[in-house]
């Protein structure tokens, strides 16, 4: 009788501690799912880590050393309205994916292209950037270089990571070309401007702002009536991040009261608004 009495404890006690268990595991989950909220945990610290590369018209910097661009005033812009600050951070476009990751950034803020397979690493915002690729030779060749297939066995120099990069690479949107890979949209106009790559693939709303007439590149043009292809921008996050329903929230406050409208036509891209195409 006592051996039964014994093993009945046992079995309370093992009982007891099992529900215990269960109720600490509950706990620990309910709390390990308040942590992964990324808008609790940006409210928490009151800042917005942006991610960015020097990018003009999107991101870039004045005579005077200030950040400036479409992109940086529209971040200001929703941040006032989510009532935290901005913290841009220059990241390595290449790793732009491990930084997000990683939590170095929360999210990425810099003419980023939507792309379908990007879309199992990153929740994007919706687009409000409609843009395309295009291509950049110097003037002198503008008889030389005309279309897609005068391209061929060309030079072409492009950022690595980049959707021009994937355009030229993966689609050979240009046929059979050299292409040279490098850190920055703006190393490939230097490539060409230098004479060691025969053209340049890169984003429209970069190119339309740096190159021509009165500018660093005024020897350089943009190929008429080569469009290799047309993407939207989209602001990145981390997958399944309840930061984007926030951000999309406060972009449509922005454009309901013509903020956004405002900064892009400073910018020169009201027409690339895709809230002004619809």
């Amino acid at each position: 009788m006592k051996k039964i009495l014994a093993l009945l404890l046992a079995c309370v006690m093992a009982f007891s501690l099992a529900a215990c268990g269960s109720k600490e595991d509950a706990k620990k989950d309910d709390t390990a799912k308040e942590s992964s909220s990324d808008w609790e945990a940006i409210k928490k610290s009151g800042k917005l880590k942006i991610g960015i590369t020097i990018y003009e018209p999107m991101n870039y910097k004045d005579e005077d050393g200030k950040l400036i661009g479409f992109d940086t005033e529209y971040a200001e812009a929703v941040c006032k309205k989510l009532g935290v600050e901005p913290e841009f951070i220059e990241i390595n476009w290449e790793t732009k994916e491990t930084e997000l990751e990683s939590g170095n950034i929360d999210c990425i803020w810099n003419g980023f292209t939507i792309r379908d397979d990007l879309k199992e690493q990153i929740t994007f915002s919706n687009p409000y950037i409609k843009n395309k690729q295009v291509v950049v030779i110097q003037k002198k060749n503008a008889d030389k270089y005309t279309d897609a297939k005068s391209l061929e066995g060309a030079s072409v120099s492009a950022e690595k990571g980049s959707a021009g990069e994937k355009v030229v690479t993966d689609e050979k949107a240009l046929g059979d070309v050299e292409c040279v890979t490098v850190s920055k949209q703006t190393d490939a106009l230097t490539e060409v401007k230098a004479g060691t790559s025969d053209a340049a693939v890169l984003d429209y709303t970069l190119a339309s702002s740096m190159v021509g007439e009165g500018t660093d590149y005024d020897d350089l043009m943009i190929v008429d009536g080569l469009e290799l292809a047309v993407e939207e921008y989209g602001i990145g996050c981390r997958l399944n991040s309840d930061l984007v329903d926030q951000l999309n929230d406060k972009t449509d406050e922005l454009v309901k009261d013509g903020t956004l409208d405002k900064i892009a036509e400073k910018y020169d891209l009201k027409a690339s608004l895709i809230s002004n195409q619809e």
